[in-house]
């Protein structure tokens, strides 16, 4: 079935949505951990402090090694159970003393100092690897990555297996894995730095710092939802702030150009998000209680068109407009499924995506309603339709080329270009309001060219919106379906709004706190 059509199994399975402001779940002076110690007898105490207004952790530690058949070390824990997957941006402050200085993610079965582990590890001299010990007391091994001065750094846990997943900001993920190493289901988990000279210590700084708790494997993909984040993003440094968490699924932020609040949705309904108060509140919308990820703000802010779908007519998905401070819809498209995804600069015309005679093409039509025109005609999905801000293109994705790849064509249709080319499947173009940028979603080869399901590993990319140039990755975020589908640039081109998704990570924590 394709993926738009399951958008009904999704609104049908909706439930209550009870989200609450992120910090005051997470109020811990350590921000997402549970503790800190010193592993190992070490000449100087360390510490750990963390800033929740930059969502920032500072590690010292001193220590001989993390090697052999025991370790001195500083360690920021977080006791859990399960799978997981375990996220940071770090480095380590100054020349420092020993080349050997580390920082990085560990997964321990004690605090003992010859405790079985294994931790993916920067160095100050570059080396990047992932080290483990199988079991107690016995020796250190191995495994170096082909890649140095890592400075993104992904653990991950599945069953016994651990994937080591880094890379330099900006670039791809390169990985290496340990297969059948066995620390037991309720470990430690956590950040940790050592100078690897015990009569000085080291510092690092970590942010997007992230816990993730992974869909099982039994997951009913559109009828079970694990929680979400609304995250803020600069795009121009990478550096992320989750400013509400909800255990439900909230998808698809759009950013209003007053800069004073987001507007997503979550079971059906329209959310507005006070950036000032981090609190939601509902939209009024009337009969249209049945909505989809695909709504639009138009260019001035005072309207949003949204994908309602409509039981009486086989469910399908139709477009309406209306004031964004809540009303009454009126109705636009006079057919489904319709899937809007782009509003002209001049407020006058609507683009989506129409699914006719068992094709996915991209229509447009008078933002007062009335017939619908069709602007592609290639087999295939086109999907994602959005307008530059001079109303000159329409930037889009599609399938056309056998993989998912964004396009360009000029605003009456004619002229389509096709922008990207690469191993990915690339996903809903947003051009940034100033015109010079453009992100894109992207799903790895693991995935149908037309299908953007829920939590997988994406990357958020950069390009400008001529495609002269390589797409930088600007996040690495566990999410997919929802995470970006709509225009979500801030005002000033500076910022993005997108979900990231994890399942609750008290329901991974040992019970013995």
């Amino acid at each position: 079935m394709n993926l738009k059509i399951m958008y009904a199994g999704l609104l049908l399975a909706a439930t209550s949505l009870t989200s609450s402001p992120l910090f005051a779940q997470r109020s811990n002076a350590l921000g997402q951990f549970d503790g800190q110690s010193d592993v190992g007898k070490v000449k100087r105490p360390g510490a750990a402090t963390y800033d929740p207004i930059k969502q920032e952790y500072t590690v010292e530690g001193s220590g001989t090694n993390i090697w052999f058949d025991h370790d001195e070390f500083h360690y920021v824990w977080k006791r859990m159970k399960g799978d997981f997957i375990l996220q940071l941006n770090g480095k380590l402050l100054g020349k420092g003393v020993d080349p050997h200085r580390k920082l990085g993610w560990m997964v321990r079965s004690t605090l003992d100092s010859n405790s079985a582990h294994i931790n993916a590890v920067v160095h100050g001299d570059g080396l990047t690897s992932l080290q483990f010990r199988r079991t107690k007391a016995t020796t250190t091994e191995e495994q170096k990555s082909a890649l140095t001065s890592a400075d993104v750094v992904q653990l991950a846990r599945k069953g016994n297996t651990y994937t080591m997943s880094v890379a330099r900001n900006g670039q791809l993920f390169v990985t290496e894995q340990v297969s059948d190493l066995t620390l037991g289901d309720d470990v430690y988990v956590g950040l940790f730095v050592c100078s690897h000279n015990p009569d000085v210590s080291e510092k690092a700084v970590f942010h997007n710092v992230r816990i993730i708790v992974p869909a099982r494997d039994n997951f009913v993909p559109y009828r079970e939802y694990i929680g979400s984040d609304l995250e803020l993003m600069d795009v121009s440094t990478g550096y992320r702030k989750a400013v509400y968490h909800s255990p439900e699924s909230i998808q698809a932020p759009n950013w209003l150009p007053n800069n004073k609040a987001l507007i997503y949705n979550s079971n059906g309904k329209l959310y507005r998000f006070d950036l000032k108060k981090k609190t939601p509140t509902v939209i009024n919308t009337d009969f249209a209680i049945n909505n989809n990820n695909d709504h639009v703000l138009s260019f001035d802010g005072k309207m949003i068109g949204i994908s309602n779908h409509v039981k009486d007519e086989g469910n399908k998905s139709i477009v309406y407009t209306l004031p964004v401070s809540g009303g009454k819809p009126k109705r636009i498209t006079p057919l489904g499924h319709s899937y809007l995804h782009g509003w002209s600069p001049d407020g006058k015309t609507l683009i989506y995506t129409g699914q006719r005679n068992d094709e996915f093409d991209i229509y447009k039509i008078s933002s007062d309603g009335g017939p619908e025109t069709q602007l592609t005609t290639a087999k295939g999905l086109d999907d994602g339709s959005e307008y530059s801000p001079d109303g000159k293109y329409i930037y889009f994705n599609s399938t056309r080329s056998g993989t998912m790849q964004i396009w360009r064509m000029k605003a009456d249709g004619s002229d389509q270009t096709q922008i990207t080319n690469d191993e990915f499947n690339n996903w809903f173009p947003h051009i940034s309001p100033d015109g010079k940028w453009m992100t894109i979603l992207s799903f790895g080869k693991d995935v149908s060219p037309d299908d953007h399901p829920f939590y997988k590993h994406v990357y958020l990319r950069l390009l400008p919106v001529s495609g002269d140039a390589p797409a930088k990755v600007i996040a690495y975020v566990y999410g997919g379906q929802g995470t970006i589908n709509t225009p979500s640039w801030s005002p000033d081109s500076k910022q993005i709004a997108f979900i990231s998704n994890s399942d609750s990570v008290d329901k991974a924590a040992t019970a013995n706190k």
